[in-house]
């Protein structure tokens, strides 16, 4: 389709974004489900600063549908999980940049990120969404059809180990070029190790939360999401499989690129 033009944003925008921002992305939802505990995104800038609004005024290029669905999940009481606007236009951009045409979530929540996701693909791309908790993709599975691209999301609906193992086995490794991860904590070594071996050659597995709302600093040892968080950053930057980014947006996205 057309690219989109950049879009003026308003002060509703930025209150929902400040919400919204915190990067508990889509998720926790693929395993577990935990509340988030003091969970903050943009600590750097502030998501209420003038800073951040500038941000928005100057980068933020938003589907209308996008839009549309992020204030719909600012009225939800789990509104913190949704990822923040501006990393979901970075994965977009991602996924262009490589010309991605099969694509993993892991973690779903509404769905503002599948459809970020799939706007951005192919008519023949796919998005392989994966989540325990259908009620809350019902909120965004309307704005899907009605941005055009729901043929494009596979949703499926079961532990995400499960779905990862079972594409694994029906040969669908290294099919894949991009992965999100962002589903609970206590699992995310497991789901990075699989969708590396989904993941082809040159593709990119995003994986959310890495700072944890700097809970990584110090992680108590009755924590096991934060263990978890911290083992598996400790881990990446000794990984020979890949290269490593990590950005310091949201709260916190890795970014590792399969050698």
């Amino acid at each position: 389709g057309p690219e989109m033009p950049l879009f003026s944003v308003p002060k509703e925008v930025a209150v929902g974004t400040a919400m919204l921002g915190v990067a508990f992305a889509t998720g926790m939802l693929a395993g577990k489900r935990r509340p988030p505990q003091n969970a903050r995104a943009g600590s750097i800038i502030g998501k209420s600063g003038p800073l951040w609004q500038y941000i928005l005024d100057h980068s933020l290029r938003e589907h209308p549908i996008l839009k549309k669905l992020r204030l719909l999940t600012a009225d939800h009481p789990w509104s913190k999980m949704m990822v923040s606007c501006v990393q979901a236009q970075l994965m977009a951009n991602l996924v262009k940049l490589i010309k991605a045409k099969k694509v993993l979530e892991i973690g779903v929540f509404t769905g503002y990120n599948t459809l970020n996701m799939a706007l951005v693909l192919p008519d023949n791309g796919r998005v392989i969404a994966c989540d325990i908790n259908e009620d809350y993709v019902k909120i965004g599975k309307p704005l899907w059809k009605e941005a055009g691209v729901e043929h494009k999301i596979d949703l499926w609906i079961k532990p995400a180990i499960q779905t990862l193992d079972e594409l694994l086995a029906s040969g669908e490794a290294e099919t894949f070029d991009f992965a999100f991860i962002d589903a609970d904590k206590e699992s995310c070594n497991d789901y990075y190790e699989k969708c590396l071996r989904l993941i082809k050659k040159g593709g990119i597995i995003a994986i959310d939360n890495v700072l944890w709302s700097g809970r990584v600093l110090k992680p108590r040892k009755d924590d096991l999401a934060t263990q978890s968080i911290h083992h598996l950053n400790e881990k990446l930057l000794r990984d020979a499989r890949v290269n490593i980014s990590m950005l310091p947006m949201g709260d916190g996205v890795t970014l590792a690129f399969k050698l």
